[in-house]
């Protein structure tokens, strides 16, 4: 690992590290790896006895993971997605027992900064986008096949991109001329429909974050997790996600929300029976970094943290 990555701060650190209130002998789970920063800072709490699971379905942040694990023996890498954490938590044995998770949603920077990769139009790139990269199908594969009904559906679900169908349509009419493959390629196109105004967001932005979302299943993946991860807990156990896209936050600010209140179809009888008690109690208020990280690091700026306990 070089000298950068070891040297990396992950978005909102010490603010996960104060909610995931770190016991020494206790068991974590980094669910969305990258290039290690939320682990190592829960590894210079952990004792002996602690043990961390990392998670990623990116085989370069595998690689990273294992050279964590072979200097520190009590990490088990998984390669895999935080979609499937009841049946990997079965499989490690810690089904009901773990005592914290963190989950940094989204692209990391390793995988924007790299123009192979094809999540940034900064540089161009081939049009892949898939964060597990032995996945079948890449954002080339669906901008060229799919219909501009489904296309447009996407942009505007995903991306909240106003101008969706006008988007979609553009794209249809470029592909009956030439393959759609690079990043650059795509940028311009959406350019051309959506001129700059100013020094604001590119065009292309929510065009290509609703594609990438879309080809991940990142939505889709954070539903799951959240559906299992009161299993996965322990009673005390701490859950930490930190998204940037409004549809994520919305998901887990949701999640917790009605995991932390009175069931309400029981809220108003005299003695509210125990399976109606909240499962969970969050723990604080929305967090979003202070303008000292966002200076450091500009991702932070979107980044939300929201956190909770299970209760029982």
């Amino acid at each position: 690992m070089s000298a950068s990555e070891d040297q990396h701060v992950p978005v909102l650190r010490d603010e996960v590290l104060d909610r995931l209130d770190v016991r020494t002998d206790g068991t974590y789970v980094d669910g969305t790896f990258g290039r290690g920063g939320h682990s190592r800072a829960i590894l210079e709490r952990l004792g002996p006895a602690g043990k961390l699971l990392v998670i990623d379905r990116d085989p370069r942040a595998i690689v990273a993971a294992k050279e964590l694990a072979r200097r520190d023996e009590r990490v088990t890498v998984i390669r895999g997605s935080f979609g499937d954490i009841e049946q990997i938590a079965v499989a490690q044995g810690v089904l009901g027992e773990v005592d914290g998770i963190v989950l940094d949603l989204g692209v990391s920077s390793p995988q924007l900064d790299d123009p192979e990769r094809g999540f940034s139009f900064m540089r161009d790139g081939p049009l892949d986008m898939r964060m597990d990269t032995d996945a079948p199908y890449s954002a080339e594969e669906w901008l060229n096949s799919a219909t501009e009904q489904e296309m447009a559906q996407v942009i505007g679900r995903y991306g909240e991109e106003r101008s969706a169908r006008r988007i979609a349509r553009a794209i249809g009419d470029e592909r009956k001329q030439q393959k759609i493959c690079r990043t650059r390629q795509l940028a311009e196109l959406i350019e051309g429909v959506l001129p700059r105004r100013g020094k604001g967001k590119h065009p292309a932005t929510k065009t290509f974050q609703a594609i990438r979302i879309h080809i991940n299943n990142e939505l889709g993946e954070l539903q799951s997790f959240l559906e299992a991860v009161l299993e996965v807990l322990s009673v005390g156990g701490r859950l930490c996600v930190i998204s940037f896209h409004s549809l994520e936050d919305r998901l887990v600010k949701r999640f917790l929300r009605d995991h932390s209140r009175v069931d309400p179809a029981l809220a108003k009888v005299p003695v509210v029976p125990p399976e109606a008690q909240p499962t969970m109690r969050l723990r604080g208020a929305a967090l979003r970094a202070g303008e000292v990280e966002i200076e450091r690091n500009a991702r932070s700026r979107s980044a939300v943290l929201r956190s909770g306990e299970r209760v029982r």
